[in-house]
């Protein structure tokens, strides 16, 4: 009976395990639908030009010739009477970054609270909260900025209790063989509140628990995570944690991935509209595709980790360097690009679907790198990991709205050139000391199952 689950597999896309990975791709797709939305809006929302003359002329405008020009007429009439928040460039960075301030608040909390309790209710929940707030934050613009700032806050948080959790159930439920694969496909897109349903429905903390688990596929999981610890902590090797540099590598690199993905995220929308003068709704679809290369190439990503390491090509660290590698200089590369490129419109798009879309072959190495090194403290350490990187998304969203403010050419150009420099550093240190062997703190009181 020992033998069977390393030598037989449990089917793959008939499993439970594969199933949690689709709800939670659902799931994460829905709170980064939530987070982008707002970019989008805001340029209907905001009067760009930042002038009370062109305002009164536009909204002047579509009223003489409504009737005699219906369909063009009403629509323009409809965007320039929405264009009544004169936010600037750099309230709009607040606002922004607004959401990374809530997800910062709870991200180390409740990453220590799901390891110890359970992730199944704290995602759900946070989730849920998100979903309804996302409803009430056009309602809430009409009371001014400040609420707004406020609003965004609080679904941060929300988001921060689902986006921790995750890693406490795929280090139970995840083989290591193929955490690359099931984290890639949870977070690849990752509507709101039918995954809630789903969620409290059929997830559970572990195989272990699952009422409809096959007795094939419990053993496999159980079997290939034989080896790591299963005893509850009640404590957490602070110190040793603050002395490990595979630990700062990982933190450096989510510092530097977040730097260039937060304003792709929360600035594309705006960038395509003021660069390419593209109108709202072709922006709106262009700035969507982006998001579909990241997905596809999170998942390819992750199926080709696997693949490296299932066949014994590559070491685990080989393969984790490999994909940090690809995730942080090829977006550079892009990033620094784009200035030149600008009067070209075919090529601008090429390079900013290619951005998002290499930058998620990080989810294959550094993005995953603590389940490697402390399975056993990995919620907890995605919730630090996290923290760094929505520290970086705050200071990146904000220099990003005064940047340009100052100069829209200039601004656009020193915002890449700056994010590829912090990605260059962010690869230099995670190759120098990152690891994958798992540390000697998070081997503690290990047990094995017979």
């Amino acid at each position: 009976m020992d033998e069977k689950p390393s030598t037989r597999k449990s089917p793959e896309f008939c499993s439970l395990r594969y199933g949690l990975a689709f709800i939670m791709h659902f799931s994460n797709f829905t709170m980064i639908t939530q987070r982008v939305s707002l970019s989008i809006a805001i340029i209907a929302m905001v009067n760009s030009t930042q002038q009370p003359g062109l305002l009164n002329t536009s909204t002047e405008r579509p009223l003489a010739f409504t009737f005699n020009h219906s369909n063009r007429s009403i629509r323009e009439f409809k965007t320039a009477e929405v264009s009544v928040y004169e936010w600037s460039p750099e309230t709009q960075g607040i606002i922004f970054s607004s959401i990374n301030y809530g997800i910062i608040l709870t991200l180390i909390p409740s990453g220590y609270l799901a390891g110890i309790f359970g992730a199944k209710q704290m995602l759900g929940a946070g989730l849920l909260i998100s979903s309804l707030l996302t409803l009430f934050t056009p309602l809430t613009a009409d009371f001014g900025v400040i609420l707004v700032i406020v609003i965004r806050t609080v679904q941060g948080m929300a988001q921060g209790m689902a986006w921790t959790g995750q890693f406490t159930i795929w280090a139970k439920w995840a083989p290591p063989l193929e955490r690359s694969k099931l984290t890639s496909i949870a977070g690849s897109g990752s509507i709101g509140c039918v995954c809630c349903l789903l969620w409290f429905t059929v997830i559970y903390d572990d195989p272990l628990h699952h009422p409809c688990i096959s007795i094939r596929e419990k053993e496999h999981i159980v079997s290939s995570l034989a080896q790591q610890s299963s005893s509850p902590r009640r404590s957490v090797p602070i110190k040793s944690m603050v002395r490990c540099l595979p630990l700062w590598a990982i933190f450096t690199g989510f510092f530097s991935h977040f730097w260039l993905c937060t304003i792709i995220i929360t600035y594309l929308p705006t960038y395509i509209s003021s660069v390419l003068r593209v109108n709202i709704r072709d922006s709106g679809v262009l700035s969507s595709l982006p998001f579909i290369a990241a997905a596809s190439c999170t998942i390819l990503g992750g199926q080709l980790a696997d693949f490296l390491l299932s066949r014994n090509l590559l070491r685990l660290i080989t393969v984790r360097k490999l994909f940090s590698s690809l995730g942080l200089l090829l977006p550079s590369l892009c990033a620094v690009a784009l200035p030149f490129v600008a009067s070209s419109y075919t090529t601008t798009i090429i390079l900013l679907i290619l951005i998002p879309g290499t930058s998620n072959l990080c989810d294959s190495g550094f993005i995953i790198n603590t389940l490697d090194v402390a399975p056993r403290y990995a919620s907890f350490l995605m919730g630090i990991s996290r923290g760094f990187g929505l520290i970086a998304g705050i200071i990146s969203s904000t220099a990003t709205g005064f940047l340009i403010s100052q100069d829209s050419v200039s601004g656009w150009r020193n915002v890449f050139f700056l994010a590829a420099a912090v990605n260059m550093f962010g690869l230099v240190f995670y190759l120098t000391f990152g690891q994958a062997e798992i540390q000697h703190w998070a081997k503690e009181r290990t047990l094995t199952r017979l």
